[in-house]
């Protein structure tokens, strides 16, 4: 019997190239995003490998609507095996300058939504003596860098839920890990690049070389596809029985300094 995996913002960037690794591993996949086209790019990913699956389309600002994606997965499919909290949005501000609004959209999406949909999936892995957590996080949630005050207390705090939920979970064979990207050219790292030029007056080839990768060791942004295959190691692979409550790094060197 297929398992089941749910994933945050999984019609676009890092959340999409983990669907289709689980699709191509033959996983039921819970896609969730606010794209216009969400709904298309599901079906199209679960046509291309051959698996079932369920498009949510709920904004994970409204505890409601996670309720529902939640109770809308255990009932199609049972249960949820896996489950990736990946979505996340950014906003680059000094901090005297930070908007009220964006600090508590940011905290709510990466924080307290990953909080209330491990919440709702949390009995069926209990029951069922199994469950996988990853949080998608980031090297901010190790690291901090000016002007991104909420998404550096959200990532980190996503590390502490990680790590309290490591805890929880072991006595029912559920493992909760974060997986920490350095910079990895999505959406979300490219609308940040307009944002930089203008607070550095710099062009966007400097910002990418001197500020976003300035950290890497590797001279690169990091492939979502890395990423993919990290999150499926951690959630299939017998050898990740015992890896839990980590923040792994997958940031081209930039920890390392």
């Amino acid at each position: 019997m297929a398992k089941t995996v749910l994933i945050t913002g999984s019609t676009s960037g890092i959340g999409l190239a983990i669907a289709k690794t689980f699709a191509a591993n033959r996983y039921n996949i819970v896609f969730n995003g606010l794209e216009a086209d969400g709904e298309k790019i599901a079906t199209e990913v679960a046509a291309k490998f051959n698996t079932a699956f369920l498009f949510s389309p709920a904004n994970l600002l409204d505890k409601g609507a996670i309720s529902v994606m939640a109770e809308s997965a255990i009932r199609k499919f049972g249960s949820v095996e896996v489950l990736i909290n990946n979505a996340g949005i950014q906003y680059v501000s000094p901090v005297e300058n930070f908007p009220d609004e964006k600090w508590d959209d940011i905290i709510h999406i990466i924080l307290t939504a990953a909080f209330q949909l491990t919440k709702a999936i949390w009995p069926v892995m209990k029951k069922n003596k199994f469950g996988r957590i990853i949080n998608i996080v980031s090297a901010h949630g190790l690291i901090a860098s000016a002007n991104k005050s909420a998404y550096v207390a959200a990532k980190h705090g996503l590390v502490g839920l990680t790590k309290t939920l490591a805890m929880e979970g072991a006595d029912f064979g559920i493992t909760s890990n974060a997986i920490c990207p350095g910079y990895v050219q999505t959406q979300i790292v490219e609308k940040q690049i307009p944002d930089q030029m203008k607070l550095h007056n710099m062009s966007r080839e400097d910002v990418i070389q001197k500020i976003m990768l300035a950290g890497h060791a590797i001279k690169e942004f990091v492939n979502p596809e890395s990423i993919a295959e990290t999150a499926f190691f951690l959630a299939d692979n017998p050898a990740s029985k015992f890896i839990t409550g980590i923040s792994l790094p997958v940031d081209g060197g930039w920890t390392a300094h």
